[in-house]
């Protein structure tokens, strides 16, 4: 049983509620340009407030680069956009130095991932050496170029897309750069309302129409900073915690799966279910909240056996099993 006077200790009072209006126009802002996406955009939202990186899958055309640049606009720090390929070299991203001959010193030329919030637009296009490029940016939050280590300015977010469905000329991103997203997002088709509506929107202002950039700005970057402060105060008992990492045990000890979660799996799920916490106006963390969490926050960190992808179950699938049969508390 979840002890509410232990929740009622622990969790912050009413500043949490600036948070949660925060998210919520956040939310309301980026679904002015992105139609048919409610969970995919609330997802996002979270991670900004967990302050980690997402990795977004969808097919071409389905509005991952669109969603991103809306939620840039709304977001008041500095943006950043690398759009991947063969050639790109590790220098393309985090910089280099120079030598100039004017004043006869080496001179570093700072690579676009010195931003607040950058957009690794279609990652998997880079070979392994350009990709691994992120390793250290996207954990330790600072580039090294030539021995020189440089801190990048918080609040930092890596954004990557990739397409599922075109394999020719891509590279796999590694199971490590995997676990350094918080989450991986699945946009999928609109409903047929929200499609028609998309295609009203922009054929109606002579292709210009649904525009991300016409998004408001509505916070800046102490904005952020603070509302990731305050997301991670939410409380969670230790009952919430134990059923957070019986979920990521049962990733490891399922017959489906061939590679289970690793403790940064277990960790990402409680961050995310505070920031789900906090977008639904509450001051602690729920089983539910556990729940919601389990499926993006876990489905690129395992994979499933060869005997079950042959009988045509997905990951999605399995974890959907796991969060059925593992007991939650009681609330």
């Amino acid at each position: 049983m979840i002890d509410e006077e232990q929740i009622n200790e622990e969790a912050p009072a009413s500043e949490l509620s600036g948070v949660t209006q925060l998210a919520q126009k956040l939310k309301s802002e980026v679904a002015r340009v992105v139609f048919g996406q409610d969970e995919t955009v609330t997802q996002i939202v979270a991670a900004l407030l967990a302050g980690g990186h997402v990795l977004l899958e969808g097919k071409p055309g389905l509005g991952k680069t669109h969603m991103v640049l809306a939620l840039a606009s709304a977001f008041g720090g500095e943006f950043g956009r690398i759009q991947f390929t063969p050639d790109m070299m590790p220098s393309d991203v985090t910089g280099f130095t120079l030598f100039d001959m004017k004043s006869q010193t080496f001179q570093t030329r700072r690579g676009p991932v010195f931003t607040n919030l950058l957009l690794a637009d279609e990652i998997n296009r880079a070979p392994a050496k350009t990709q691994a490029a992120l390793l250290e940016v996207m954990q330790e939050r600072q580039v090294t170029i030539d021995g020189e280590s440089l801190p990048v300015s918080p609040p930092f977010m890596c954004f990557a897309t990739q397409n599922p469905i075109e394999q020719e000329g891509t590279y796999p991103l590694p199971e490590a750069q995997l676990d350094r997203f918080l989450m991986k997002v699945i946009i999928d088709y609109p409903s047929v309302e929200d499609e028609r509506a998309v295609i009203m929107g922009v054929t109606s202002q002579a292709g210009s129409g649904l525009n991300p950039r016409a998004v408001d700005t509505i916070c800046s970057v102490n904005d952020v900073i603070e509302a990731q402060r305050l997301t991670a105060t939410v409380a969670v008992v230790p009952e919430v915690v134990d059923y957070a990492l019986r979920l990521t045990r049962y990733t490891r000890e399922s017959p489906g799966l061939s590679l289970g979660s690793g403790t940064r799996g277990a960790i990402s799920l409680v961050q995310v279910a505070k920031a789900y916490a906090i977008i639904d106006g509450r001051e602690y963390v729920t089983p539910d909240d556990i729940k919601f969490a389990a499926v993006p926050v876990f489905r690129h960190r395992v994979q499933v056996s060869p005997e079950v992808a042959i009988s045509g179950q997905n990951v999605d699938d399995i974890l959907a099993k796991g969060i059925e049969t593992v007991e939650a508390p009681r609330t």
